[in-house]
């Protein structure tokens, strides 16, 4: 029996003041200096009610319209042998010096079949190229983008490894062990202090540190840490432990420090101006933890909700003007935005795929465009998968 620290469930801290203007498209000022071209909504009320079922199956806000991009088993472009992988999950989006970007995208199955896969599109949107960036891998869940364009992909099995991929295709993928061997599933890098941030799916699951010995980008060596949260008033702080035997060669990373605390089951997770955002599904919650501070608190808890509208939450993207896109595992198969106190906005609802879960959300590099996968697509099966790009058709 591992004695271990877990939390109460009173709301924490206070998520702070940023504003909640611009989202899914839209931006705030600190957005529009990062775009392009000047974002499509400025406000949230201008994106509801959500319209009927188009096409696809998909409840959008008017003005906005779904692509199907590529489905599990089915070639992807014509002319090419190049088949899209089943039980697509986690996904980020990255620049490409043609002014195009690419999708990348995990591959959730086990028995050696897991991986991850790339899709290229140019200046005009148009998909230009498919191709595997990491293969013979188990059960890829989600993951994370590096600031110098890498995308970490997460095993979710026991004694998992973090693969470091090349989305452009040309670098072998990589095994990094000093981020530890456990159910791996998101990791979110902090390009300000330097550290990443990795959560697991286990029900007493630990979230994570990772400080590397040399400077970022790199992830050969540094310490691995695990959370104990500390009750300090009104407040919840955060201790860091150095987790003793990061390859679990002894016994399971989450064990290790008696001390440490608990979060059950965790998600997605993602890092935005010095502050990490991370889900936990068996709870449904979504926190924030203030890299600076060190506290550590509630954004949305389903339970205690006044309007629970986001459960099954699951992977967590951040929009041009820092808010957060959590998408749902099941529950009512929707993408929704977190307010700055918490309240969900269903910004996009998939139809007739209940069984399915939403993964992989990314924005196009101008913000203009979002991508994500049905898992399992309308018959719940590996082999049904469907990637979506969504965009503003006016």
């Amino acid at each position: 029996m591992h004695s271990k620290l877990t939390l109460n469930r009173r709301r924490f801290l206070e998520f702070g003041s940023k504003g909640f203007t611009g989202f899914f498209l839209g931006s705030s000022l600190r957005g529009q200096a990062q775009l392009s071209h000047p974002p499509l909504y400025e406000n949230i009320s201008t994106l509801l009610p959500l319209q009927d079922p188009d096409h696809n199956g998909i409840r959008l806000p008017a003005g906005f319209q779904s692509r199907e991009i590529a489905r599990s088993d089915h070639i992807v472009l014509p002319g090419s042998d190049f088949r899209w992988h089943h039980a697509s999950d986690g996904g980020a989006c990255y620049a490409t010096e043609d002014s195009g970007w690419i999708y990348v995208n995990n591959c959730e199955v086990d028995e050696g079949r897991g991986g991850v896969s790339a899709l290229r599109f140019n200046a005009r949107g148009e998909l230009v190229d498919a191709y595997p960036i990491l293969r013979n891998t188990n059960n890829n869940c989600a993951g994370g983008k590096t600031p110098w364009n890498t995308w970490l992909s997460c095993e979710e099995v026991e004694f998992g490894l973090v693969y470091e991929c090349d989305p452009f295709g040309h670098a072998q993928a990589l095994p990094r062990p000093a981020l530890g061997r456990f159910e791996h599933e998101a990791v979110a890098v902090d390009p300000i202090n330097g550290h990443l941030y990795l959560t697991e799916d286990v029900e007493d699951g630990g979230f994570y540190r990772f400080v590397p010995e040399r400077s970022l980008p790199d992830l050969d060596q540094g310490r691995l840490e695990i959370a104990e949260v500390v009750e300090q008033g009104n407040s919840s702080t955060i201790v860091w432990h150095p987790v003793p035997d990061p390859l679990a060669e002894t016994e399971h990373t989450r064990y290790q420090i008696p001390s440490s605390t608990s979060f059950n089951g965790g998600e997605g997770i993602a890092w935005s101006a010095g502050k990490v955002y991370f889900t936990t599904k068996g709870d449904n919650r979504v926190w924030i933890y203030d890299t600076g501070s060190q506290q550590i608190s509630i954004l949305y808890d389903a339970e205690t909700a006044d309007n629970p509208e986001l459960t099954g939450v699951d992977n967590v993207t951040i929009t041009a003007s820092g808010d957060v896109l959590v998408a749902e595992d099941g529950g009512d198969m929707q993408l929704v935005l977190l307010s700055f106190n918490g309240t969900p906005i269903p910004v996009l609802q998939v139809t007739g795929q209940d069984e399915s879960e939403i993964c992989g959300p990314a924005f196009s590099p101008d913000f203009q465009r979002l991508y994500f996968t049905s898992q399992t697509g309308p018959s719940n099966q590996d082999n049904d998968g469907r990637i979506y790009e969504i965009s503003y058709s006016g």
